[in-house]
Parts: C-alpha cells; structure tokens; sequence
C-alpha cells in the first residue's frame, strides 16, 4: 500500500512535498520527457516580469566547489505570453504550478498578480530576493518595511495563495519574515542565492559578467538549514518551503525536521534533470517501510 505523501501548507494542498524551484526547472515544460510532471508536487516557474526580460549579457554561470554562481538575470517571455502559450500547456500535465514573479516597482508585482487572477495556478510566489539585478530583487527583501509594503499591495491585489521567497542576504531573516507573515504572505520559501563572486586568476576578471552571481547548491545547505529552523522556532504556525542544495533523500529528511513542510529542487536539477522524480518515490518508499506519513517527518529537531 503507497503511503500518504500529501501535505498541507496554509491553503495550498499538495499531493507530496517535492517541487521544483524557480529559474532551475525552465517553465516545467522543457523537462516534460524525464519527468512525470504530474507526479511531482508542484513547479515553480522562471521570474516572469510584467514584460519580456533579455537578463544579463554572457557569460552567467559559473561552476563552484559544491555548487554553482549564477545571474541569469532572470530571463523570461514575459506574463502575458506565459499565461498564452505555457500555462494551457501545463494545466495538461496535472502538475501544480506556482508563478514566481518579480518587478521593479511595487505596482509591477501587482500589476502582474492581477493579471494572474484568473489564471489556471496553485499559487504565486513573490521573488523578493534576487540578488542579480540592478533594480527591485533585493530591494524589496533587505527591507522588512519595503517587504510589508510590497507583499500588503499584492495581497490586495490576488485571492490566490500568496508566497514570498525570503533573502538570505537580508540583516535579519526573522524580521523579513515576521514583515512579510503580518503583511499577508499565506507560506514563506526560504531561501534564495547567497550573494558570490568567483574570479579567474589568470586575468584577474569575474567569472561572470554581472560580476556577483547567486550561489546554489550543496555548499549552501548547511546554511538553508539553519535559516528553515531558525524561522521555524521563531514562527512556529507559518508553512516553509525549504530551498537550498537539495540532492538526496537525506537533504529533504533534514529541511522537513527542522520545520520546512515542502522542498523545492533547484541547481540538482541541472546535473540529473529527472531528480524531483526520483525523490518523490524514494520518499515514498522511506515513509512505506517505516509506516510514516510526511506530516510525522516535519518539525522533529527539537
């Protein structure tokens, strides 16, 4: 018998905890072939901006120890042409899809959260934490009062579940949380990049154009950890989804014991694309052999 991989975070439901995470998955549909979508839990689609975004000149990536240096930018077709030609396209493969957004300015964010108002969604996620653009990203997420302003208009704004995706890079993570809960935010992800540089040391230029990237991966883990429990203990009744280097049955064991309800995947979906797949049945097994639901998996760290 399959045990009950479903979870609840505030009011979204989702058949099991294993997403993919923004800007690592495309749009869902480019990896439709190595995995079931409609198995997983639920896709967290590129930034989409109020208009199409070229991002950054190349070169974007870089390659680190345990992880990766990115500023892509974020890259995307733009909303309109996104609820046009992606979403009908992903309403076919059962899967939940949550629509990461960003802007420059507040009234972009809402501007964008309106339009998404009667589209076919789970949920939208405010990406409040970039940290590879000039404008808006961090702006908003180093701020807890540019975080209660902006989330405030958006809950105005959408019926739908509402998101924010917090900064590691801000002053105080539990303020930014706290700012963001009181202003309306259904769930919290945490987190997003660690602001990195990599150069090289034959010319002594930056590895990538922008200069900074955001680090992913393994070599953030450790800290993603502790950040999921630190807002855990300090809000205790606020849904997390925990983000940060996850590879392994172990990493997603280890974001739900310290408080996280749902994972999303991201840089390892670059090295095995059909990783969010493999976890969903690997934790299923887990639960199975040991007669446990997800539900018994969470918050256990004292």
């Amino acid at each position: 018998m399959l045990s009950d991989l479903s979870v609840s975070l505030g009011p979204i439901r989702l058949k099991n905890p294993i997403a993919t995470a923004s800007g690592t998955f495309g749009y869902g549909l480019e990896f439709a072939d190595v995995v079931d979508l409609g198995a997983i839990g639920g896709i967290f689609t590129k930034g989409l901006s109020l208009h199409p975004h070229a991002g950054n000149p190349p070169p974007r990536v870089c390659e680190t120890p345990s992880g990766m240096l990115n500023a892509i930018g974020l890259q995307n077709v733009g909303i309109e042409a996104f609820v046009a030609e992606k979403l009908p396209l992903l309403a076919a493969k059962g899967v939940a899809v949550f629509a990461n957004i960003w802007g420059d300015e507040e009234e972009e964010y809402v501007e964008i959260a309106r339009s998404l108002s009667s589209a076919a969604i789970a949920g939208i996620e405010l990406n409040i934490s970039c940290p590879n653009v000039r404008r808006g990203g961090m702006l908003f997420g180093n701020s807890p009062e540019a975080t209660a302003s902006l989330v405030a208009k958006v809950r105005a704004a959408t019926d739908a579940p509402l998101i924010v995706k917090l900064s590691p890079n801000a002053p105080d993570l539990v303020l930014s949380a706290r700012a963001a809960r009181k202003a309306g935010a259904d769930v919290l992800s945490l987190v997003n990049t660690f602001v990195g540089m990599a150069v090289d040391p034959e010319n002594g230029r930056p590895r990538i154009s922008f200069g900074t990237g955001g680090l992913s991966g393994p070599a953030i883990r450790p800290l993603a950890v502790r950040m999921v429990y630190q807002v855990h203990r300090a809000l205790p009744d606020v849904p997390l989804w925990g983000i940060g280097g996850i590879e392994t049955l172990s990493d997603v064991l280890e974001f739900l014991s310290v408080g996280a309800s749902a994972v999303q995947v991201g840089t390892a979906n670059f090295r095995d694309p059909a990783v969010s797949g493999r976890l969903v049945l690997e934790l299923e097994a887990y639960c199975r052999d040991r007669s446990l639901s997800v539900s018994d998996l969470i918050g256990r760290t004292p």
